[in-house]
């Protein structure tokens, strides 16, 4: 073999780097990631305290839960937009009744309750996309707004500032506790282990499963995955209650960690985590995407949410910057393919 047989057959520098995006498409999260890391850290060194990163991690945990069940129905072709809705009706539904007839539950026993109620307003997503063979993002859409529509109509719209106490003990819970230099004392929440055993469970689902393959397969070609005996509606309805349980789970820590249900909240937040998953490496069309990409994705949107403000960019501009990330993802992910 030649001197210019073995150059040509060597992959060039930008091949072997798109080579690697293409293997591993949550690298382009991460890499930006770091970009914003060292900017900001550069400009205010003020970034790296470990308050800031408590406040990370603080913010990642819902969004994240969000994200996760999103990861499941876009891997499998869907596209879930109600997880807000259930996530708003459960919390709110829940603290309610839990408050007026209930107030010693216990918080593995409101958990069980919220995600068996996100489950099964999930699974009515499922059931409405198979029988009306409709998108599932029209259906969704519609039954966001009866879900929200039901809870402001007949369970209420007033604010509940006094949740159960058990709720209110778990929001306080902390793992870690430091005083800054300031004099502020940090916590990081416990909360955050729910994020990491939900992460841990849909990854296992994905990887180790027959539903798991079965989800990727459907996502990626359904006619195919048919023919091979998958069955694609137990598939919707596994991938849509999935995401209304975590949703529900979801709701009750935004409830604790705020210490208030209100029913108007988690409105418009859809975009965002549909945007955090994608920036995580998963395709639109379904049959891809991991559980590690979209935790780097949503830690990515969390940053530009929470943090850009310390180097002086204004909030209305921050939303600029995510579009902007995520018209650059979309691209690179073309250009890698081709």
């Amino acid at each position: 073999m030649t001197t210019d047989t073995i150059a040509a057959a060597t992959p060039s520098l930008p091949g072997r780097i798109l080579g690697l995006f293409r293997r591993h498409p949550e690298a382009f999260a991460a890499l930006l990631i770091v970009v914003i890391c060292i900017a900001v850290g550069t400009i205010n060194p003020a970034f790296w305290q470990l308050a800031n990163l408590f406040d990370i991690l603080r913010a990642s945990v819902v969004r994240g839960l969000f994200a996760l069940g999103v990861l499941m129905v876009l891997a499998a072709g869907g596209l879930d937009v109600s997880f807000s809705a259930i996530a708003a009706f459960v919390m709110y539904a829940v603290t309610k009744a839990v408050t007026l007839f209930a107030p010693d539950t216990g918080m593995v026993v409101i958990f069980c309750i919220a995600a068996l109620g996100g489950a099964l307003l999930g699974a009515v997503n499922g059931v409405l996309v198979n029988a009306l063979k409709a998108p599932s993002l029209i259906v969704t859409i519609g039954t966001q707004y009866a879900y929200r529509g039901f809870l402001l109509t007949f369970i209420g719209t007033a604010l509940f500032m006094n949740i159960p106490a058990a709720m209110d003990r778990f929001g306080q819970a902390s793992l870690m506790t430091r005083t800054a230099e300031n004099g502020f004392t940090v916590q990081l929440p416990a909360f955050v282990l729910v994020l990491a055993a939900a992460a841990l469970a849909t990854w296992a689902i994905l990887r180790f499963t027959l539903i798991g393959r079965a989800v990727y397969a459907v996502g990626g070609r359904p006619d195919i995955a048919e023919r091979l005996g998958y069955k694609v509606t137990t598939v919707q309805l596994f991938v849509f209650a999935w995401a209304g349980m975590l949703a529900g789970i979801g709701g009750i820590i935004h409830v604790s960690s705020n210490r208030l249900a209100n029913p108007f909240d988690l409105a418009g937040i859809e975009l965002s985590v549909i945007a955090a998953v994608i920036l995580g490496g998963a395709r639109i069309t379904g049959g891809s995407g991991t559980v590690l990409g979209t935790l780097l994705g949503v830690v990515l949107i969390t940053l530009v949410s929470n943090v850009l403000i310390m180097v002086g960019i204004p909030s209305t501009w921050q939303t600029a910057i995510l579009g902007l990330f995520i018209v650059s993802a979309g691209v690179f992910f073309v250009l890698q393919r081709r």
